[in-house]
C-alpha cells in the first residue's frame, strides 16, 4: 500500500521516522520541511493578496478574487 506521503528528507519530521513511520506518517504533512515550506508559501500569498486589497501597490481588484479562488 503506497503512503500518503513517501518518506523523503522533504516529508520526515525527524529521524526518528525511520523507525516509527507508521506513528509519525499522519503528522508529515503538518511538521515536516515539506509542510512547512507549504504553510509559509500560503502565508506569504495571503499577505500579499493583502497588500494588494489594502492599495500598498496597483493590483486590479479582479487579481485579488482569482488568487483566492485558486489558493483556497
Amino acid at each position: 500500500m503506497k503512503s500518503i506521503m513517501d518518506l523523503t528528507l522533504l516529508s520526515a519530521i525527524s529521524p526518528v521516522d525511520g523507525r516509527y513511520r507508521k506513528q509519525t506518517e499522519a503528522l508529515a504533512p503538518f511538521f515536516s520541511e515539506f509542510g512547512l515550506i507549504q504553510y509559509r508559501v500560503r502565508v506569504e500569498i495571503e499577505y500579499f493578496i493583502a497588500l494588494g486589497e489594502k492599495r500598498i501597490f496597483p493590483l486590479k481588484a479582479s487579481s485579488h478574487q482569482d488568487l483566492r479562488k485558486i489558493f483556497q
